[in-house]
């Protein structure tokens, strides 16, 4: 397994547990009107985490590992594309996760702008794993 793939996997399952605990949070305060008032607003945090965190990253890092190769020289295509695509998600994800619940509380703040490049970031990091899988995706070759 290439070192990527056990990054993304290590990530996905470490945000699996993280949006699992928000998951309990975000209904806390369904039970307890006194709670505090970030936890109703984990929500699209909570959301964020579970699906590009989770679902996202383990779909990547499985992906790159088990797509057909591309050649000899680069089996898996150009890692440092998917190396990027890595860190460019998790801290688009990261931005999110903070960003969101913060935002939620304090509409028309700069907590709204960050969600920009949180999203730019998180869309690079879908171009740049697209880019270096598009080219395995290949039909049989006749014999």
């Amino acid at each position: 397994m290439p070192p990527v793939t056990r990054w993304f996997l290590r990530s996905a399952v470490l945000y699996l547990a993280v949006s699992l605990a928000a998951g309990i949070l975000v209904v806390v305060p369904r039970a307890l009107p006194q709670a505090p008032r970030l936890l109703g607003a984990l929500g699209p945090a909570y959301v964020h985490a579970f699906m590009v965190g989770w679902v996202t990253q383990m779909i990547f890092g499985v992906a790159f590992w088990m797509f057909p190769k591309a050649d000899r020289e680069r089996p898996r295509g150009n890692e440092r594309l998917v190396w990027l695509s890595f860190w460019l998600l998790n801290a688009g994800l990261l931005l999110r996760v903070v960003a969101e619940p913060l935002n939620a509380l304090w509409p028309g703040t700069l907590w709204g702008w960050a969600l920009v490049p949180s999203a730019l970031l998180q869309w690079a990091a879908g171009l740049a794993f697209a880019g270096n899988v598009w080219g395995r995706i290949k039909g049989k070759v006749a014999p």
